[in-house]
């Protein structure tokens, strides 16, 4: 039996508003992932960015590995680049060990590719100078099949430019927010179909593959397929092979 535990990121990325719940319930909520991951050998927790600082705090108490990943941009992507990097500086400085932005998919597909290397160029080089991973989010549901193609090809192509070899395996090109709103039920996350375009355009990079995937089976297939990070927001129920609670 494979152990998936070790490939996956357990989400919550809700913001109070968006959960009706308040602050400090939201981060009881954080610090109950957190536990569940160390209780299960999870591999990371990743949360937003206010909650970083006191998630990463609770694990060190705790003598746990588990890895605190957050989100940069989130979830539209349509963040400017200082804006990114400002809030990225914040989350590496309360003690982020990963960041997953969510890449400019909007100027993507307004044609303004020089926006995107640009963002994609300065952001992860202030990640790998901190020692960081960075994911890029593609957002492959706003995207055809030839556009998933192409971007990961491009990230793929600018992290080979821009960062030596012993870099590449810390900048991952990443399926999903889990927040994208989808026209006629459409699904939002990570399918076999768009993660094999992926992982067939994203070189020597490695690919994460974000909501979507719900059951034991599901999750082996796509690691046998190539990938090497799940992110789901039922990490438990999808180990156990039980439904899944509720959304990101």
């Amino acid at each position: 039996m494979m152990n998936i535990a070790q490939y996956l990121d357990s989400t919550y990325l809700k913001t109070p508003e968006q959960s009706g719940l308040s602050e400090e319930e939201t981060l009881q909520k954080d610090k109950n992932l957190a536990q569940e991951a160390i209780d299960n050998g999870i591999f990371a927790v990743m949360i937003r960015p206010d909650y970083v600082s006191e998630i990463k705090k609770y694990i060190q108490e705790r003598n746990s590995n588990v890895v605190v990943g957050t989100v940069i941009g989130f979830h539209e992507g349509t963040y400017s680049l200082d804006e990114k990097l400002a809030e990225a500086l914040k989350a590496i400085a309360d003690g982020a060990d990963e960041l997953d932005f969510v890449i400019n998919y909007n100027a993507y597909l307004q044609g303004n590719l020089h926006l995107v290397q640009n963002e994609f160029v300065q952001c992860t080089q202030l990640c790998l100078q901190h020692h960081k991973v960075v994911k890029w989010i593609i957002e492959i549901a706003a995207l055809t099949d030839e556009q998933i193609a192409n971007l990961t090809k491009n990230i793929s192509i600018w992290a080979e430019e821009n960062f030596s070899e012993n870099e590449w395996a810390n900048i991952f090109v990443k399926s999903s927010t889990g927040f994208y709103e989808t026209k006629d039920g459409k699904p939002n996350g990570a399918t076999f179909e768009g993660v094999k375009i992926m992982l067939d355009n994203a070189g020597k990079l490695p690919v994460k593959a974000a909501g979507g995937v719900r059951t034991p089976e599901d999750a082996e297939k796509m690691i046998n397929m190539g990938v090497k990070r799940i992110g789901t927001s039922s990490a438990l129920a999808l180990m156990k092979n039980q439904s899944p609670s509720e959304g990101y």
